[in-house]
């Protein structure tokens, strides 16, 4: 008895490899077996040529010696494409064939949320004419305490993210910092204090991701600018607009620390120092990188704060300090050391440097603001507190989904579906994190270290 015919073909995909010339198809199908050339054994492979590449590739034939068929995919070089590389395009495919039921669920999730939210409000409502009170002047101060949330107030502190390392990364590591780029916006739109965004070095496969992919909602973004010069043209560019009308106000954590009773003065934070004596030292910027000798302690006004946009699994040392020296600017490191006892080496991501800022700038605590930001699950804890409770365990899983919620939220734009999801994704996440927060922060916390101290 003989076995059946078999046939084997790749799935085409004719809306990603474009058709070639001639009699050439995008997929050449090899059906019949070589005429002239029939091996004696039918068992045994026979040749065919791919006329679009000049190679000859084997062709497996069922036992009764029909040739199975086979199908190659041409990409748009003309050379076929990899398992992996169908795959990769087939994942890409799934992707976008999915993006309506993602609009519908994130629709469904809001409209829930809004629900919720009247049904508080009702509640509110209900309690205040229980208690004599006029539900409708309740109501008002309810409406006033919401729009006081959301307002912008800007310092003249400007966060620069320096994008200008993409020829170290790949494909999905510049699509990991692109989410981290939007993530950085929803953020500092969010923070209390606001301070001044610019992405330098903006091009590349980036721009092409942010007009295509994104949808262009950067176009929308406020308060924040994406330029394609590098960082000290961003530095410039913010310093202007610090200077100007809208920089902002100096807020108290901004303020020099007064003189102390004895008559000594109080240091507010030694400040970083330029890596060099040289003439011509930028000290409006200050390059944050792991790799400076120098610990930041506060934030100064006036001055721009550089962040390395990297996603490279830790392959390349030392870029960002290497730039910061040859371009003549100071550098700091953030205080994590000081004020954190991590049970493995953590490496913060471009939007968690922002964040933690946006935090101090709130605050005036670095212990606090490292405590908000940093996942639970990486078991940093205060120095000299009592190590992670069971809430503050429960708690990162609900942290991680509200900044998954504030990042579908700037990808849709300011006018997009996901603004009041993130919008209310933030005021969920501050109230997840209070208790867990009061509970670290009653412990002891650690003295201020001077960048002179750090470095004895």
């Amino acid at each position: 008895m003989t076995a059946p015919d078999t046939a084997i073909e790749e799935t085409r995909i004719p809306d990603t490899v474009p058709s070639q010339q001639g009699d050439e198809s995008t997929a050449t199908d090899t059906t019949t077996a070589p005429q002239d050339s029939t091996p004696a054994n039918p068992a045994e492979p026979s040749t065919a040529t791919n006329p679009s590449q000049g190679t000859k590739r084997s062709r497996p034939q069922s036992d009764n010696g029909d040739a199975e068929r086979t199908t190659v995919v041409l990409g748009e070089d003309g050379k076929p494409l990899s398992k992996n590389q169908l795959k990769k395009i087939r994942r890409q495919e799934a992707w976008k064939a999915g993006a309506e039921s993602r609009k519908i669920k994130r629709k469904e999730k809001r409209h829930e949320k809004q629900a919720r939210k009247r049904t508080e409000l009702e509640e509110k409502l209900d309690a205040a004419r229980a208690a004599g009170l006029d539900p409708e002047e309740v109501k008002k101060e309810l409406s006033k305490g919401a729009r006081a949330d959301k307002r912008h107030c800007p310092v003249p502190v400007a966060f620069i993210l320096d994008c200008d390392f993409e020829r170290y990364m790949l494909d999905n590591e510049v699509i990991s910092l692109s989410s981290q780029v939007v993530r950085s916006y929803s953020m500092n739109k969010m923070a209390k204090y606001n301070a001044h965004l610019f992405v330098s070095s903006f091009g590349g496969k980036m721009r092409e991701r942010f007009e295509n992919v994104l949808a262009g909602n950067h176009k929308k973004w406020r308060h924040a600018q994406l330029i394609e010069g590098d960082f000290v043209e961003a530095a410039r560019l913010a310093g202007e607009v610090m200077r100007g009308e809208k920089g902002g106000e100096v807020i108290d954590v901004l303020k020099p620390v007064e003189k102390e009773e004895g008559g000594k003065e109080a240091e507010n934070g030694a400040q970083p120092e330029p890596e060099t004596e040289e003439e011509g030292v930028d000290r409006s910027i200050v390059y944050l990188t792991s790799d400076s000798p120098y610990t930041l302690e506060t934030l100064e006004p006036n001055t721009s704060y550089v962040i390395g946009g990297i996603v490279d699994r830790n392959r390349e040392k030392g870029l960002c300090y290497k730039k910061a020296v040859e371009r003549k600017v100071r550098t700091a490191k953030l205080p994590i050391g000081e004020y954190m006892a991590m049970q493995s080496r953590f490496v913060l991501t471009t939007n968690q440097v922002v964040e933690i800022m946006a935090k101090w700038l709130e605050c005036g605590d670095w212990g606090e603001a490292f405590l908000h930001v940093i996942p639970q699950r990486k078991g940093g804890v205060l120095k000299g507190s009592v190590a992670g409770s069971d809430a503050d365990h429960e708690d990162g899983q609900a942290m991680e989904e509200a900044r998954e919620a504030e990042d579908r939220a700037a990808e849709d734009g300011e006018d997009g579906e996901g603004k009041a999801e993130g919008e209310q994704a933030s005021a969920d996440r501050k109230g997840v994190k209070e208790t867990a927060d009061e509970q670290a922060l009653q412990q002891e916390k650690p003295p201020q270290v001077t960048a002179a101290e750090a470095q004895s």
